[in-house]
């Protein structure tokens, strides 16, 4: 058997254990959140591993369709992205955190005017050799015209499952105004 083929089978089975691991039992790659379900997203859970409280673009990974706003959610500005149709907007990059058997959580605060689609927040973790995985809130999407609410997507993460990078997005499917705000990723144990 060739080193390629050897790799190639160590990935398939690395990929088996995280998405086994990140799915909860649920089918399909967007339920990943399902480990979170029962958590109140206004009820931030765990040790704190990143905080960015949106008043500047500075670390922001592409800031194009970004601007700061005096809206805000914690009185120091937020994020302020308008869209003519659907898009994802990379924020931040967390990097690698030497994390591994637990849940992690990204935290936002969103506010929505006249938003035709969904805004939900999306955390990708990258295992280098193996391949991207993602989580989405899909259980609390915020569309319309809303005041500010809080919003989490969570990713499980199992014994020898740590990522090489953490990438926290926003996903917005349609037209609109859109504010994030108070970002937070945090670290917490899993349940026995």
């Amino acid at each position: 058997m060739s080193m390629y083929h050897v790799r190639a089978i160590f990935g398939l089975l690395l990929l088996i254990a995280i998405v086994a691991g990140c799915s909860g039992g649920e089918e399909g790659a967007e339920t990943q959140v399902a480990a979170g379900t029962e958590m109140q997203p206004d009820a931030r859970q765990g040790d704190i591993l990143a905080a960015y409280p949106a008043d500047t673009l500075d670390d922001v990974v592409n800031a194009e369709l970004c601007s700061v706003d005096a809206a805000s959610a914690d009185g120091r500005g937020s994020i302020k992205i308008i869209l003519d149709e659907a898009a994802t907007i990379p924020l931040y990059e967390i990097g690698d955190l030497d994390i591994e058997d637990a849940l992690l959580s990204y935290y936002a605060k969103l506010r929505t005017e006249g938003l035709e689609g969904e805004a939900i927040l999306e955390m990708w973790c990258v295992f280098e050799g193996v391949g991207e995985f993602f989580s989405r809130g899909l259980h609390n999407p915020v569309s319309g015209t809303t005041d500010w609410v809080d919003a989490v997507a969570i990713f499980r993460l199992e014994a020898g499952q740590n990522p090489d990078n953490v990438k926290l997005n926003l996903v917005v499917t349609g037209p609109g105004t859109v504010w994030i705000d108070d970002i937070v990723l945090t670290k917490a144990p899993l349940a026995d």
